[in-house]
């Protein structure tokens, strides 16, 4: 009997160490201005450390050339530090670019020339 209490423990305390987890999640925000001349069609942020990109943040909209967009992040996971990926339109000037930021630390990025 001692024993089986001992698992039912376990288990509970497995049950809420993950709920605490999960709850420890937020939601990263903050606001994408567009400090260049080109128009910003694709962008993309993946946890650091991850393969492959995320879906497109966009989606069918675009980011002209001083306009900004808030953006969430809202994937489950706690980390702060992400990848991201700025694709410009076609006969743009502007190569894609890539850039490393701690989304947790910061309230707005500008993507520059």
């Amino acid at each position: 009997m001692k024993s089986r209490l001992s698992g039912l423990i376990a288990v509970a305390s497995a049950i809420i160490a993950a709920s605490a987890i999960s709850a420890q999640a937020e939601d990263l925000k903050f606001k994408l201005t567009n400090g260049t001349d080109s128009v910003l069609t694709r962008f993309y942020s993946s946890p650091t450390g991850v393969a492959n990109w995320e879906e497109d943040v966009f989606g069918e909209d675009v980011l002209d050339p001083g306009e900004s967009i808030d953006i969430t992040i809202a994937d489950g996971r706690t980390v702060c530090k992400y990848d991201m990926r700025f694709e410009f339109e076609e006969g743009s000037n502007l190569a894609t670019t890539e850039d490393t930021q701690d989304l947790c630390q910061m309230g707005s990025y500008t993507i520059h020339e």
